[in-house]
């Protein structure tokens, strides 16, 4: 389980392409490595890996097609960065929101605003997921819990304020970019709930 509090930014340093898979090779602030095993569980842009290899600071996973077909990661080159975050410990203070580190979809940002101190970023809001994405609700982009702001048909903002932009690949993210997406686990309940009994009472007879 994950927070959605990213703990900060690692450095893609190697990359090993095959046929639907890659090995990714990151370097992790000395700090955060700490009891790092094999087989731990790490969220990489939001994306739950299972650690296959630990050199010091360096640490490997492995991807498959699923996750390339599904998150941005696929597309990541030598000297990116990425968000990290290690799995929540018992005990651990718990300021997002619960995460899975599942990966929904991944969503395009469609503008960047600079107001004040903010920084506002403007996504699509895909049909598929839109009754999910929802005003004041939670959502993990990028490994990032976040509140949404605005929300249209068609799209949807998040307000940044300068910490997250620090700690974290926002404050370099333009229009264009993809992040990935992970929708609340509750609200994801609450609404398919709704639904289904709602149908349920479509089609019961009175």
């Amino acid at each position: 389980m994950f927070t959605g509090i990213v703990q900060g930014t690692a450095e893609v340093r190697e990359i090993e392409r095959r046929d639907a898979f890659m090995r990714l090779t990151l370097a992790l602030p000395a700090e955060r490595c700490e009891r790092l095993q094999l087989g731990a569980s790490i969220a990489i842009n939001g994306t739950c890996l299972t650690v296959t290899a630990v050199d010091g600071n360096l640490v490997s996973f492995d991807l498959i097609a699923a996750t390339l077909n599904t998150t941005n990661l696929g597309g990541l080159s030598v000297g990116g960065q990425v968000n990290f975050e290690r799995a929540a410990r018992i005990g651990d203070e718990i300021g997002g929101h619960n995460m899975s580190g599942h990966v929904y979809a991944t969503l395009a940002i469609l503008a960047v605003e600079a107001q004040g101190d903010n920084r506002i970023l403007w996504f699509e809001r895909p049909a598929a997921l839109a009754r999910y994405l929802l005003p004041k609700g939670f959502v993990g982009l990028n490994g990032c819990s976040l509140t949404l702001a605005d929300v249209e048909a068609e799209r949807f903002n998040v307000y940044l304020i300068p910490e997250t932009l620090r700690l974290t690949t926002f404050g370099s993210l333009q229009a264009g970019d993809r992040v990935n997406v992970e929708i609340d686990p509750q609200t994801q309940a609450i609404v398919d709930t709704v639904e289904r009994y709602l149908q349920s009472r479509e089609t019961t007879p009175a």
